[in-house]
């Protein structure tokens, strides 16, 4: 009877620890199933936004000239392309290339074009022609001078790139003949020293008066 007390008593308490280990096991296996998919949630939610941003495509900063055309200002005749603004030639080009690259490209965007760039009023076909740039696209062309437009002429018929001396050159308006404009702009008409009012009242005030 002793030894069946005995190993009834084991047995019961080697059934109560065992229980208590399985349901601290249960508590923190649910404690973590719980806890685990609200931290993946919170963590999908705030990577999102974030992955969505940069998976935005890079802008670049040329566009197509489409149509080269001649437009007056105040520089006389000048080349400007599809969208009316000013094209420049650079000083440094030589043998029919670009020699324009890098950060040179952001201020000064070659103007690119698909196929052959078309010549509006004004334009002489046979000037127009394209060169291929060190990455392979095509860059408009005129009388052997690749073209660009300036980033600070941002409307049509602007010319602020003109006469300026960057990335190691000058760079100038390009007329209808394909050659550098480096005259300065035109003046304005100049007015006359007296008005016909003004004219009128002086010669007033100079008549005798009567006696």
């Amino acid at each position: 009877m002793r030894i069946n007390t005995r190993t009834a008593t084991a047995v019961a308490v080697a059934a109560l620890c065992a229980g208590v280990v399985a349901g601290c096991s249960d508590s923190g296996s649910g404690s973590a199933a719980k806890e685990k998919p609200a931290d993946f949630v919170a963590a999908s939610a705030s990577t999102s936004p974030t992955s969505s941003v940069t998976g935005s495509p890079s802008v670049n900063p040329s566009e197509e000239v489409g149509k080269v055309s001649v437009k007056t200002g105040s520089f006389g005749k000048i080349l400007v392309n599809g969208r009316g603004h000013t094209l420049y030639l650079f000083e440094a080009d030589k043998a029919k290339k670009s020699t324009c690259s890098g950060d040179c490209v952001v201020d000064w965007p070659p103007a690119l074009v698909k196929g052959t760039p078309q010549a509006g009023t004004g334009v002489k076909a046979n000037l127009l022609t394209t060169t291929t740039r060190s990455d392979g696209t095509k860059q408009a062309m005129y009388n052997g001078h690749p073209l660009y437009t300036f980033r600070e002429d941002t409307k049509p018929g602007e010319t602020k790139g003109q006469d300026l001396t960057e990335f190691g050159a000058k760079w100038f308006v390009v007329s209808p003949e394909g050659k550098a404009i480096t005259t300065p702009p035109q003046s304005a008409s100049p007015t006359s020293s007296a008005s016909p009012s003004e004219s009128a009242s002086s010669s007033a005030g100079a008549s005798p008066s009567a006696s």
